[in-house]
């Protein structure tokens, strides 16, 4: 046996963890999300945005969510004209997300807005907001990190995981996600 601290997950809360809403208004928001958010059999993408609305976000127009969007706090959302999120795209806003205009954010993308402080013996949630400048592209299946921007027109590559801020026009590829090349729109 070691004498080393160990975690203790008993001893974990997040009670005191800035939801930016009550229990009823989060009731409400898990049935909204469940019904016409996630759920394959609400194919219409025309509602969607003023459903988030109507929960606190800032929506612009031309915004396309797809069907299977999990989305955990559309009060702490800001999206801007003319956005695309993809099928099975999971919006962890746990913190403030803020997506510009003309971003793409592909099917299966993540944006994980909270963690847990490995190094405390009680694990107590960590978040940071995230922001996607505009044209910047989630591929499919990546990955975008707490505290991350994407800035200007940057691209993340399908299936990659951005830990770090992207630089405005580059594309970048892996996990950690690195710089590939420049992005070249004609």
């Amino acid at each position: 046996m070691t004498d080393r601290k160990r975690v203790d997950l008993s001893r974990f809360t997040n009670a005191d963890f800035p939801k930016g809403a009550g229990a009823v208004k989060m009731t409400l928001w898990y049935f909204t999300n469940a019904l016409f958010f996630l759920n394959p059999l609400f194919p219409f993408r025309s509602p969607k945005p003023a459903l988030l609305r109507l929960f606190g976000a800032r929506v612009g127009k031309g915004v396309v969510v797809h069907p299977g969007v999990n989305i955990k706090y559309p009060w702490k959302l800001t999206i801007g004209d003319h956005v695309w999120v993809g099928q099975r795209a999971w919006l962890d806003n746990i913190d403030q997300l803020i997506i510009r205009d003309h971003v793409v954010i592909s099917q299966g993308a993540m944006i994980i807005q909270g963690s847990h402080n490995y190094k405390k013996v009680d694990y107590p949630t960590l978040s940071g907001p995230v922001v996607l400048e505009e044209g910047s592209w989630v591929g499919a299946g990546a990955m975008v990190m707490l505290g991350v921007t994407l800035k200007s027109h940057s691209v993340l590559a399908a299936g990659s995981v951005a830990t770090k801020d992207l630089e405005p026009y580059t594309i970048y590829q892996g996990n950690p996600a690195q710089p590939v090349r420049e992005r070249v729109i004609e």
